[in-house]
């Protein structure tokens, strides 16, 4: 128990340095001493905050296209128009630029010009959602942490797309059209530090191939995936948060470990296909299995068990540790047998 509250402590001060360490470039200014007359220009289709004045507001405006953004800005908010490209010259003197929303326009992969992204050398975070890319757009500054492209047109990942983002962090893309065809096994290499993999919402009928090592969180829901392959987590020794629902995953598509794996904390299996609760990790915290089809459950694969050594006063506790069990919507019939409702009870279960 004592190592795993660590892993969790461990996590979330590794989460929280990336996050903090990012908001805090993205909050450092320069001193407005430094900036020209010219600097102080608002274009007109925006609004430019007098107590903000490295943020530029162009949401919700109707604009088909991206106004020329002056040199100071460093948050810009294009999102809720109707922009179909994203040209290099508005760009021009936008050097410092850390922060660009542009969800919910018309953006394609052709209305992207090459260079005009790859240019913006300090730029932190991207959100491009709900747009019209059909891949992931390339090439993207080295700078980029956070890559936010969820429902999009996304099918195909382009060779060496992620070849240089070894400080990408987070890479959303989630409610695409993503087959098993769009990755090879060196699609996810140069992400040296990413930690949250989220590909919920695709088509996808296997696990994606060669994730990068430090991934800690992986999303995989409302895909049609059938299964595990055999020591898949040994490449992603790290990972913590694993979902899996809303699959076709059954017994059979399990390795023989199951996934007694060291590293996750919380497991999430609901609305699969299996019969029976899988072997799982001593370390393992929150477990769903909600809605699937298990008819009955070995209360020693989820229930820790006490042992005596010498004396009475020497025992100690060993297997499964889990704090949070769901198994609500299965086939599980009464009468449940007197150590396994004790069990559930401790577990704080749902079980009907």
């Amino acid at each position: 128990m004592a190592t795993t509250i660590c892993f969790v402590i461990w996590v979330l001060f590794i989460t929280g340095s990336v996050w903090t360490q990012s908001v805090r470039q993205a909050y450092e200014g320069n001193d407005p001493e430094d900036w020209s007359a010219d600097d102080f220009d608002c274009p007109m289709e925006c609004f430019c905050p007098p107590n903000f004045p490295t943020a530029l507001y162009c949401e919700n405006r109707g604009l088909k296209e991206i106004p020329a953004i002056p040199s100071r800005i460093w948050y810009l908010y294009l999102e809720n128009n109707l922009i179909e490209t994203i040209p290099e010259k508005p760009f021009e003197n936008a050097t410092q630029l850390r922060w660009i929303n542009l969800n919910k326009n018309k953006i394609t992969n052709y209305g992207i010009e090459k260079g005009a992204l790859s240019q913006l050398k300090k730029l932190l975070f991207l959100f491009l959602e709900d747009n019209e890319l059909e891949e992931v757009p390339s090439p993207l500054p080295r700078s980029l942490e956070q890559l936010q492209l969820a429902r999009n047109k996304v099918s195909r990942i382009p060779q060496g797309t992620f070849s240089n983002l070894e400080n990408l962090t987070l890479l959303d893309l989630q409610h695409n059209k993503l087959l098993d065809n769009a990755f090879q096994r060196d699609t996810f290499k140069g992400l040296k530090n990413l930690m949250q993999l989220n590909m919920a919402k695709n088509a996808l009928r296997n696990m994606p191939p060669r994730l990068p090592a430090n991934t800690m969180q992986l999303f995989l829901d409302n895909n049609s995936i059938e299964g595990i392959p055999e020591n898949y987590f040994n490449v992603i020794p790290k990972v913590a948060f694993l979902r899996l629902n809303h699959n076709k995953i059954s017994d059979a598509g399990l390795p023989s470990r199951g996934f007694d794996v060291s590293s996750i904390l919380d497991l999430q299996l609901s609305h699969n296909r299996l019969t029976k609760v899988p072997r799982i990790s001593a370390h393992l915290q929150h477990l769903h299995l909600d809605h699937n089809k298990i008819k009955s459950v070995n209360v020693s694969l989820i229930c820790p068990t006490t042992s005596t050594l010498h004396t009475e006063q020497d025992s100690f506790i060993h297997g499964p540790q889990l704090s949070y069990l769901r198994l609500d919507g299965n086939e599980i019939k009464p009468p449940i047998p007197m150590d396994l409702m004790t069990c559930f009870r401790l577990l704080q279960a749902v079980i009907i």
